[in-house]
């Protein structure tokens, strides 16, 4: 099977269905997090999804940014760049969550208390060096590049505008969540992920159908060749 750029555009597609699908998936009966949680085996696997998530989310985005580069313009590769960023910090994150937080968490409890109160919201009550501001910098890295890419997606007008204003929408709600104590947090997600699926769907199907226009048209002269 050779690889061409279709192909690659549809597995983007598909890997932002499957980020979506990890997203929304995770939050479902998700625990308090808590220094006694995050040795258990389920803290690992929803850990684990958290890290697949923000891969697929990455590579999902980047084939939208890819798929219509000259129609969202300079606003597109702002807000990609901002998103990616976003989604590389949390990558980066997680990552240190599911491999130094299990391992520290019966000799530095302190630690992993205060790691965990800054990551929802929370403030630490020692000295957590960088992983604060990481953290911080994650989370404001995730809501404006949502919200930028989402409005470029919608001015370019190729993939699912209902899916690119969702998105735009749902990312920032996030802000909300001081606002809002009696709503459980994670219910926030659910709409970004939403936006992910619809946007991942919108990719793939738009890729299918070019190939399928192109199939019935046949083989092309040689003459009918732009070059």
């Amino acid at each position: 099977m050779s690889i061409t750029t279709t192909r690659l555009t549809r597995a983007a597609g598909l890997s932002a269905v499957a980020a979506g699908l990890l997203f929304i998936g995770v939050q479902i009966n998700h625990p308090t997090l808590s220094v006694d949680f995050v040795t258990t085996t389920e803290f690992v696997v929803r850990q684990s999804m958290k890290v697949c998530f923000s891969v697929l989310a990455l590579i999902g985005i980047t084939g939208m940014y890819l798929t219509q580069v000259r129609r969202s313009r300079v606003l597109g590769l702002v807000g990609y760049l901002i998103f990616a960023a976003g989604f590389l910090i949390m990558l980066t994150v997680e990552v240190a969550g599911l491999v130094v937080l299990p391992a520290i968490a019966d000799s530095a409890p302190a630690y992993v208390s205060d790691v965990i109160a800054v990551a929802t919201g929370g403030t630490a009550a020692g000295d957590i060096g960088l992983m604060k501001t990481l953290s911080q910098l994650g989370g404001v890295t995730y809501v404006a590049g949502g919200l930028v890419f989402g409005i470029a997606l919608v001015r370019a007008y190729v993939l699912a505008r209902w899916a690119a204003v969702l998105l735009a929408v749902a990312t920032p709600l996030s802000l909300a969540i001081p606002l809002l104590p009696w709503i459980n947090q994670r219910l926030f997600a659910v709409p970004t992920g939403v936006a992910l699926v619809a946007l991942g769907y919108s990719l793939w199907r738009q890729q299918r159908s070019q190939v399928a226009a192109v199939s019935q048209l046949g083989p092309q002269p040689e003459s009918a060749v732009v070059r």
